[in-house]
């Protein structure tokens, strides 16, 4: 049975995609710690991370960095953090999480609510801003 995440890719599902390439796929978390917290996924859906192989573990990193690079320029922020933790859906994932403190990337404190229209453009500005 395919992943959530699968069916975003495939489009089954709707999501506010940041960007794609061959084999890599990023998009707004609709649950998010802080605005702009985006979720970077391989296409081939593998669980754990660290099961990828190498090569398609540094693209996914490589694709981050440029999704990061992206989120910096949309969303004011000091930095962005980087979280792997592959309990909540089995499918490899990257957190991308706009931070001014390390408290900004606390999975135990309440998730924003965002309406729809704002993750649309939030999506929008970050899109805007990548550079592939």
């Amino acid at each position: 049975m395919a992943s959530i995440f699968t069916k975003i890719i495939n489009g089954e599902i709707p999501c506010y995609k940041i960007a794609e390439s061959e084999r890599c796929f990023a998009f707004l978390d609709i649950n998010p710690l802080v605005k702009g917290h985006t979720l970077v996924i391989p296409k081939q859906e593998i669980d754990y991370i660290f099961d990828l192989p190498d090569e398609l573990l540094a693209e996914l990193h490589l694709f981050s960095k440029q999704v990061s690079k992206a989120i910096e320029k949309a969303i004011p922020c000091e930095r962005i953090g980087v979280s792997v933790i592959g309990l909540e859906v089995p499918h490899a994932h990257i957190h991308l999480i706009p931070i001014n403190s390390v408290g900004d990337i606390n999975f135990s404190k309440s998730k924003l609510s965002l309406s729809g229209e704002e993750l649309e453009e939030t999506a929008k500005i970050i899109q805007q801003n990548f550079i592939a």
